[in-house]
């Protein structure tokens, strides 16, 4: 579920945070979900409580976990933020792809062409913004 790179530049902390956030974009943890205890956390990561502590304060500052009193930490319900951190890493995603279907050989045309074909086939699920509604 975590995934930490002890060979990375980045500190342990802002790994984790960026993991948390990422699993709580994709919805693999879900709203009111409560985490692992900080002990348990590190513990299982073998890293020391301290960071575990400093990244779950982090990603409660920034309104993706919330904290209650003797119980833990727990995940926030969506908001905004969240809407773009998740269109972030959408976007990540479409760029990784693009990248490897004109490495393949499609041409930026055909490419545009599929995401156009993709967005003129909604399934049923269609939300109010692919209703009509602009995001502009």
């Amino acid at each position: 579920m975590i995934e930490l790179d002890l060979r990375s530049g980045l500190p342990i902390f802002e790994q984790l945070v960026n993991n948390f956030k990422e699993l709580i974009v994709r919805e693999v943890l879900k709203p009111d979900e409560q985490l692992p205890s900080v002990r348990t956390l590190a513990s299982q990561l073998t890293v020391n409580p301290n960071t575990i502590q400093k990244a779950y304060k982090e990603l409660e500052r920034q309104g993706f976990i919330y904290s209650v009193k003797g119980k833990g930490s727990f995940v926030a319900p969506i908001k905004d933020q969240v809407n773009r951190e998740k269109l972030e890493v959408l976007k990540k995603e479409l760029q990784k792809i693009t990248v490897e279907a004109m490495y393949l050989g499609l041409s930026q045309e055909e490419i545009c062409r599929w995401v156009t074909e993709a967005a003129n086939h909604r399934g049923h699920g269609e939300s109010k913004r692919s209703q009509g509604e602009s995001n502009d």
